[in-house]
């Protein structure tokens, strides 16, 4: 799958960099591709990987509304930069998301289940899923009607809904990353700008509730350690345990 193109500048460009570099600087040894055993799902909310950051500040900073610039242009510069960057996450381990290692689109123990513009509900392979949502949010953010650019023109009555529902299928894209590919982008070194992108993203949906908790919740344990700062030099905390029934009880979207 080739990374959607939007004209949008992104805000964080450093990373978009960076993360680029990083997969064209690998060797030609790659990930064999395979899930990880249930046993070694939750791996990225071990120590040892969480603590690894591209950048080290205060998210809540980055992401606060700056006084005199409007909500919903700073929604949709944001959105169209997480969009962005959520894309080129996902490319560098889409030759592992195939119809054969992915054949739902999965987090934890949710099944996604896509719907088309006339409610049709339809079950798909993660890759297929990740098309579809890459493909609408791409249609969303370059159109003007819905995300102008240019000065003066007004925002549709319909915008928030739309960032919301942009917010909530990249949200589902980042927990399969985490989920079904967790190993493969630690193999490439790029657990950081996961972890990174990641815990910016849910600070952003958190701070203009664009996001319904329930549907978020399932990534948690994860979402409260990376949004927290980093601790300085004591002794660690461990990764809060996982529910039971979060475990054991397969959720359908």
């Amino acid at each position: 799958m080739h990374p959607h193109k939007n004209p949008r500048p992104p805000l964080t460009a450093k990373m978009v960099i960076q993360a680029v570099g990083k997969v064209l600087r690998k060797s030609k040894t790659k990930p064999n591709g395979k899930k990880p055993p249930a046993e070694e799902k939750k791996q990225y909310v071990e120590p040892e990987f969480t603590k690894i950051r591209v950048l080290e500040f205060d998210l809540k900073e980055l992401v606060v509304l700056p006084r005199e610039i409007d909500l919903n242009e700073w929604l949709a510069s944001n959105t169209t930069t997480f969009f962005n960057l959520i894309n080129l996450q996902y490319s560098t381990i889409s030759e592992f998301c195939t119809g054969e290692t992915c054949q739902a689109m999965t987090a934890c123990s949710t099944i996604y289940y896509w719907y088309d513009e006339r409610g049709k509900k339809t079950k798909c392979t993660a890759p297929q899923y990740v098309d579809f949502v890459m493909s609408l949010c791409q249609k969303l953010v370059t159109d003007e009607e819905i995300f102008p650019t240019k000065y003066g023109k007004e925002f549709p009555n319909s915008f928030e809904s739309l960032v919301k529902k942009i917010c909530r299928y990249l949200f589902h894209v980042l927990a399969h990353l985490y989920w079904a590919h967790f190993k493969e982008t630690v193999a490439l070194d790029l657990h950081g700008h996961l972890n990174t992108l990641y815990a910016h993203f849910i600070v952003f949906v958190r701070e203009f509730n664009l996001i319904d908790p329930k549907e978020i919740c399932i990534m948690d344990d994860l979402s409260e350690i990376l949004c927290s700062p980093l601790p300085t030099p004591a002794p660690s905390t461990a990764a809060p345990a996982p529910s039971p029934s979060s475990q054991n009880h397969v959720t359908e979207r």
